[in-house]
């Protein structure tokens, strides 16, 4: 059995790395990794090559940042020839990028079996990339690895049981990665040396609906330079947000570094007080290491950490962030509650494809 997996978003290489170890675990499957290049800078693709010891990718495609649709057919014509000349037994792709997409499009225009991991997330924004990248992905698969039982009721709401797809609950394959990495992360990363605080609130800022209007960044940076005047705001700032902020003329008043590989990060969560974040994984890896989360953000996907008051959703309002910050920062965190499959989601995974290309 041959399986290509086609990765390119920083989210991904994550979730690769745990599913491509539970892969060698075995006997009877072979896959190949392309990556798309969607990512391109060394801290935030090649790095996790190197640190996580995954599989070298047979080829990268270099298909660099661009508007969605020339991006995403330049990643699909790309695919498509490595999917003809290494004919696999099927495409598995991860999340909700471009390369998602384009994976999972020139997986179904060749006839070929297609493996979505983290199948069944909705945002119900169709404003949001992301969202229209995970439903048509969804559509087109032909196995479905959900990670939670909200993801399987979105599919059962949207007819999915009545069609010739495979669903499967395996849990999240991210917190296999971060329990497995995090007692490794001490030994690779300086980040703490590096920073040298002792309590701080760390920080991510990067969705595009927030970065793409003004009035929001304005709002999220100002909330931002209020929190950090009460305690340290540790921001690694992607390169596009830095642009942006820099034509803006505001760059938020905390501590701004550069973007961090992936054992920083897990390091930066672990010895936070609390994570401030409009990412979607970073959700979940807060929780994962027992940190409440803040999300400046409309909505999330991740709809059982609200329910369960591991998340707040703040949007994008000053006061909303701020009052938000303020009563996290005063609560308990209670780590009873087992959302996500509590590590064993790849082996799961693996199960659900040998029993498909059997």
């Amino acid at each position: 059995m041959k399986i290509l997996t086609v990765v390119g978003a920083r989210p991904q290489f994550v979730k690769a790395a745990a599913v491509s170890r539970e892969i060698l675990t075995r006997t009877g499957i072979e896959e190949i990794l392309l990556h798309t290049g969607q990512h391109y800078d060394d801290q935030m693709s090649d790095v996790f090559f190197r640190e996580m010891a995954i599989p070298k990718p047979i080829m990268n495609l270099s298909v660099r940042s661009s508007l969605h649709g020339e991006m995403t057919g330049e990643m699909l014509a790309g695919i498509e020839k490595i999917v003809l000349s290494e004919k696999p037994d099927a495409v598995m792709v991860y999340g909700d990028t471009n390369s998602t997409l384009a994976g999972a499009l020139a997986a179904a225009k060749l006839h070929v079996k297609l493996i979505h991991i983290e199948a069944g997330l909705r945002s119900f924004n169709m404003r949001m990339p992301e969202e229209i990248n995970r439903v048509l992905t969804d559509r087109v698969s032909s196995l479905l690895c959900c990670p939670t039982d909200q993801a399987i009721n979105n599919l059962k709401a949207e007819g999915f049981e009545k069609m010739p797809i495979t669903i499967v609950k395996t849990g999240d394959v991210m917190q296999d990665a971060a329990l497995f990495y995090a007692e490794k992360a001490p030994m690779h990363s300086q980040i703490l040396q590096k920073i040298k605080l002792d309590k701080f609130i760390l920080c991510t800022l990067h969705r595009q609906e927030n970065i793409d209007n003004p009035e929001r960044l304005r709002n999220i940076v100002a909330a931002i330079d209020e929190i950090n005047h009460e305690i340290p705001v540790v921001l690694p700032m992607h390169p596009r947000t830095r642009k942006v902020l820099g034509l803006a003329g505001y760059m938020p008043k905390c501590h701004v570094i550069d973007p961090v590989g992936y054992f920083d990060m897990i390091e930066l969560i672990k010895h936070s007080s609390l994570v401030l974040t409009d990412s979607g994984g970073l959700q979940k890896e807060a929780y994962f290491f027992g940190k409440f989360c803040v999300t400046m953000r409309d909505e999330t996907e991740w709809v059982e950490l609200v329910e369960n008051k591991y998340n707040v959703i703040a949007g994008a309002g000053h006061t909303a962030i701020v009052s938000s910050v303020r009563a996290a920062l005063g609560r308990e965190f209670n780590a009873s509650v087992e959302l996500y499959g509590g590590g064993h989601a790849c082996e799961n995974v693996v199960r659900a494809i040998e029993a498909l290309l059997k």
